[in-house]
């Protein structure tokens, strides 16, 4: 799976997903804005259910609130490309990231996830991958992790640089660096905290004290 790198290492470090369009646009500007301030090296944004007229709108205000970071926004290409992002990041369904490649411009960063063997193959042509969920957010959703042994597994796999997703905590962070991830990917616990500079600033420490 060779490429050419697009994207620099340290800007992997932490990545801020949207989880939400609550309080508006305005108010996730501001939110994303505060996890830029924190630590936060990466902005996607993800929004599945909104139009791709708001998804426009809501990638303006955020390459604008804090443009000091890149800015993928997720499955949709073509709001990708009508906005400028730096990247766009695909999922398991749709496109894969070989066919997207295939179209945007050579300097457009891809981003895969990945959560098994299937997604490993989808990968090729990305420039890093989100491999999880990792860790369980909650009870119910604790059959879905895949845990950090499989998280090694996929990384070796994929041989791209590798995000850590799902769960993620000031608490678990050192054991997927440990793993192989070089960064982790946070969305409820960064975008959809109290504060979130303070949420991405433990993120940031405790990521740090990893030793990578």
């Amino acid at each position: 799976m060779s490429h050419v790198p697009r994207v620099r290492a340290d800007a992997l470090r932490l990545v801020a997903v949207t989880d939400s369009l609550h309080g508006g646009i305005d108010e996730l500007a501001r939110r994303a804005t505060a996890a830029v301030a924190g630590g936060a090296t990466m902005l996607t944004l993800r929004l599945p259910d909104q139009s791709p007229r708001m998804l426009a709108e809501a990638a303006r205000a955020l390459r604008a609130a804090a443009p000091s970071v890149p800015l993928l926004v997720s499955d949709r290409v073509d709001v990708a490309l009508a906005v400028d992002a730096d990247g766009v990041h695909v999922g398991s369904n749709g496109l894969s990231a070989a066919a997207v490649r295939g179209f945007v411009p050579e300097h457009m960063i891809i981003g895969a996830s990945v959560g098994g063997d299937v997604e490993v193959v989808r990968a090729t042509g990305a420039d890093f991958v989100a491999i999880g969920p990792v860790f369980s957010a909650s009870a119910t959703s604790a059959s879905e992790s895949i845990g950090v042994e499989r998280l090694a597994e996929l990384a070796r796999a994929c041989q791209l640089p590798a995000l850590a997703v799902g769960g993620i905590s000031p608490s678990n962070v050192g054991s997927v660096i440990a793993a192989g991830a070089i960064g982790v990917a946070v969305l409820n616990a960064l975008l959809g905290a109290d504060d979130p500079a303070h949420a991405a600033r433990e993120l940031r420490s405790a990521l740090d004290a990893s030793g990578t």
